[in-house]
């Protein structure tokens, strides 16, 4: 739920500088900037428009004060590292009814910023060619570049509404600088039956599991047969070992028989049915939801899991949590 147009502006200080609005938080919260040292980086990402003018200076949220702005959200951006907020609201020059809110949040890097978007859109949803990926529905863009994550949201735009909120994506994401593109781990995924645009990545708690970080998944149908595969990335190889050993352990500990194989491990769950399991390099992987009677089509992905990770490693400076 978002704040009231009074409770908006509480706490904040403002300072025009040469027709450029800059404000400074007035904080009174323990642990918060002092006011006379905060910069925020993301007013160079606002845009420059001849159709749009601001109607009310910008709005900063932090980690401590966003659920204000996102209150039933702002747990999910937080479990991502959320870092930083900023709320722009325009009004069109030529029909001030027309009205667009524009929302840019710094998750810290890359992966992050494409785990909140991969949160929130769909596979259905009707992607767009802005920054990286994004996408466009009934008045609304949001999109994904570099360790941002855009949000758009335009009202009483008429027909060109699309149209109007695309031309100020580009602008913004114009000024986003930095590496373009979804996470390495990514093309490891097969690319048969997978379910376009449902890749994820989780930083936490994958697959519920305390002990597992930085974790992908996607989603497949083949044949009608509807499963997932995982990749999870540990900090090397000695950590990957340790994170296979705690994974098993806790399906054994589950009541599941564990079978060891040549190229991995495979059980049986009650909710996650046939598991197939192997790990490779720094990598724990493997392909789940398998039914009795295809346990065939499980292996054959673990297989095509293990030869997608054979490929140059990615970066750890890419971002996650180690």
């Amino acid at each position: 739920m978002r704040i009231d147009a009074a409770q908006r502006g509480k706490g904040l200080i403002w300072m025009f500088v040469l027709g450029l609005s800059v404000f400074v938080p007035a904080f009174g919260q323990t642990g918060a900037q002092e006011a006379s040292t905060f910069t925020s980086p993301l007013h160079a990402l606002l845009p420059a428009s001849d159709v749009w003018r601001a109607s009310e200076p910008p709005r900063q949220f932090l980690p401590e004060t966003l659920f204000e702005y996102i209150n039933g959200a702002a747990e999910s951006y937080i479990s991502y590292d959320f870092r930083e907020l900023i709320v722009a609201q325009y009004e069109k020059k030529d029909a001030p009814s027309a009205t667009l809110t524009l929302e840019i949040y710094d998750l810290g890097g890359p992966r992050n910023a494409f785990g909140i978007y991969g949160s929130e859109r769909y596979p259905e949803s009707r992607f767009i060619p802005v920054g990286t990926q994004g996408y466009y529905e009934d008045g609304s863009l949001n999109f994904l570049a570099g360790r941002y994550y855009v949000k758009m949201m335009g009202y009483d735009c008429g027909p060109d509404a699309e149209k109007l909120l695309t031309a100020v994506a580009l602008d913004v994401a114009g000024r986003i600088r930095g590496a373009a593109g979804f996470p390495a781990e990514l093309a490891a995924f097969p690319r048969e039956g997978l379910v376009a645009n449902s890749e994820r990545f989780i930083l936490r708690n994958f697959q519920g599991l305390a002990f597992l970080r930085n974790g992908f998944q996607a989603g497949y149908r083949l044949d009608g047969l509807e499963f997932e595969c995982f990749i999870v990335e540990s900090k090397d190889e000695a950590a990957a070992e340790e994170a296979a050993r705690q994974y098993l352990d806790h399906f054994r500990g589950a009541g599941s028989a564990v079978g060891a194989k040549a190229d991995g491990w495979e059980f049986q769950d009650k909710y996650m049915k046939n598991v197939f399991v192997g790990r490779r390099g720094r990598y724990l992987y493997g392909v789940s939801r398998i039914p009795d009677g295809r346990q065939d089509t499980g292996r054959a992905y673990l297989g095509k899991l293990r030869s997608g990770l054979g490929g140059p490693q990615s970066s750890a400076a890419a971002g996650g949590e180690r």
